[in-house]
């Protein structure tokens, strides 16, 4: 499968499916043809587009995501498939019968890695990162000492350069281009996830009875700071106040689907959430205690320059 995103918000657009390929018509004209295999995931965002239902059943059956956007063009719903893999159902009652003590400790290396590339983040922003780093540690099983919600409180002001920015989803300002970039994530995680057999809606951590995608929620939280770094640059380039019109969200994308670097080898995203969820089914079954979770990651460009 190519990593490809398809958001359709500039113009009306009529999608079906023909010969496994998403056909894209502007009235009786056909503007475009796409491999299903080839979608990652497609964005809803116009008003007048209209979606068939073999074209939702093909995106889907290919391993696509779908994610319907409202009047603002912020992302309201997302669709995954169902079924993924050759032993789905044998993996999701691994993830049901997970012991309460494993899973908080998967956990707590999850929130460890946020915020270490949170404070990785920050130091190359703006040359420290507020004491982040020393917080890694103090992280214990299941964060039941809420060090991710003290880092957060430190960490969101620095990394504005505001001393009265809060992270809120319904401001008009950069808050919704993380809603926008979060939402595009947690279709990549969500993907890898029904790729790799899990469930998405069983999370670790987080159990609200109302996320059908609690477990994407959970696996995004050490990737938010790539999404975080693009809407640094956006806000830059833009200003916070800019409408989330087409060259703003390319702007945020773009970045998204290249490849990111550790230091160590430069994968895609995509190929950053599967590893990790991959790991996360060997973790679930008590095979390996650890996740394979990345370290910092950078633009690959930004690395080779560095290098």
């Amino acid at each position: 499968m190519t990593d490809r995103i398809l958001d359709l918000s500039a113009e009306p657009a009529m999608l079906r499916a023909e010969n496994d390929q998403l056909c894209i018509r502007r009235g009786e004209i056909e503007i475009a043809r796409t491999p299903l295999a080839e979608l990652a995931a497609v964005l809803l965002t116009h008003p007048q587009v209209t979606c068939t239902q073999p074209a939702l059943a093909g995106i889907l059956r290919y391993g696509g995501a779908v994610i319907v956007c409202g009047p603002d063009s912020l992302p309201v719903g997302l669709m995954l498939p169902l079924v993924g893999h050759s032993t789905h159902t044998e993996r999701v009652k691994a993830q049901a019968a997970c012991p309460r003590p494993r899973a908080k400790r998967l956990w707590q290396q999850i929130v460890r890695a946020k915020i270490a590339a949170q404070s990785a983040l920050l130091r190359d922003l703006h040359g420290h990162d507020a004491g982040l780093c020393e917080m890694v540690r103090t992280v214990r099983s299941g964060d039941s000492t809420f060090v991710e919600s003290r880092a957060a409180q430190r960490y969101w002001p620095l990394l504005f350069d505001d001393p009265a920015f809060v992270r809120r989803r319904e401001v008009p300002d950069q808050n919704r281009y993380l809603n926008y970039g979060y939402a595009v994530l947690r279709a990549i995680v969500g993907r890898a996830l029904v790729a790799t057999g899990l469930h998405p809606a069983l999370g670790l951590h987080h159990h609200n009875r109302y996320d059908p995608f609690a477990l994407a929620a959970d696996l995004m939280e050490p990737l938010r700071p790539c999404v975080d770094r693009m809407v640094c640059e956006v806000v830059g380039c833009f200003g916070r106040d800019a409408a989330l019109q087409r060259n703003v969200k390319t702007a945020l994308l773009e970045p998204l689907l290249g490849r990111w670097s550790d230091g160590a080898e430069a994968r895609t995203l995509f190929d950053w959430s599967a590893r990790l969820a991959q790991s996360l089914v060997t973790a679930l079954t008590g095979e390996n205690a650890r996740l394979l979770l990345p370290g910092e990651l950078i633009p690959a460009g930004a690395a080779d320059a560095q290098g």
